[in-house]
């Protein structure tokens, strides 16, 4: 993208699917159905921009609080999409990885997570990091009762090893659509140093086009990380 900064790792907070449908006279369904489309053509166009890592926040632990109808659903479109955008991955030479709780999830949700992660694991040209049945602080102590049976300390980098994403970079940019000025339990530890980006745009609208203006304002700032 004409020589500015890209960030190496992308993270966004796919926020506002509900709030879309509500404002068309539309059931929720029909909002998360618009979002998955979006998180599919948001995918592809990542990696042209020249990231190489891209999180996305699928489902949040405290999502899976919902009513189960409104689940149901969200299941049902995994399992309608997961196979065939898969496929596509593999195809785009993208690695599929799934970071959370899979034991939160329906067990034939999480073979269709395993075999889309097997089928895409020698992809090349960047990693697609869905964020499913996952918390931030769940991860960290998920991390801390590791390092615990261990019985030893451990330094920040071993700590990080130890997270879901152990082995990923830290993302450099998280974004978020539909307003809200928060985080919500997103990689608490591995966006310590991340630029936050806020849109008040709800997800299934956020373009292509949306999209490079986070860029944009990526490549605007001064990135320190505390020295001078």
């Amino acid at each position: 993208m004409d020589g500015r900064a890209i960030p190496r790792h992308v993270a966004v907070i796919m926020d506002g699917n509900g709030r879309w449908a509500k404002k068309r006279l539309l059931p929720r369904a029909a909002g998360h159905r618009a979002g998955m489309n979006r998180m599919i053509g948001l995918s592809e166009h990542v990696f042209d921009c020249g990231v190489q890592v891209c999180t996305l926040f699928a489902l949040s632990t405290e999502n899976l609080s919902r009513p189960q109808e409104e689940l149901n659903g969200l299941y049902a479109l995994f399992r309608e999409y997961f196979p065939r955008n898969a496929k596509r991955l593999h195809e785009k030479s993208v690695v599929l990885k799934v970071i959370g709780d899979r034991g939160l999830l329906p067990a034939d949700v999480v073979a269709l997570i395993e075999e889309g992660e097997a089928l895409t694991a020698d992809g090349g040209r960047g990693i697609l990091q869905l964020a499913i049945g996952y918390g931030g602080r769940q991860d960290i102590l998920a991390a801390v009762n590791r390092a615990v049976r261990q019985g030893k300390e451990v330094s920040m980098e071993e700590f990080s090893a130890m997270l879901t994403t152990g082995g990923m970079p830290d993302p450099d940019l998280v974004i978020r659509t539909g307003k809200e000025l928060r985080i919500s339990n997103f990689l608490l530890w591995q966006a310590a140093y991340s630029e936050l980006y806020f849109t008040d745009v709800l997800f299934p609208d956020f373009s292509d086009k949306e999209f490079d203006k986070a860029l944009e304002a990526y490549a605007s700032r001064e990135r320190r990380f505390g020295k001078v």
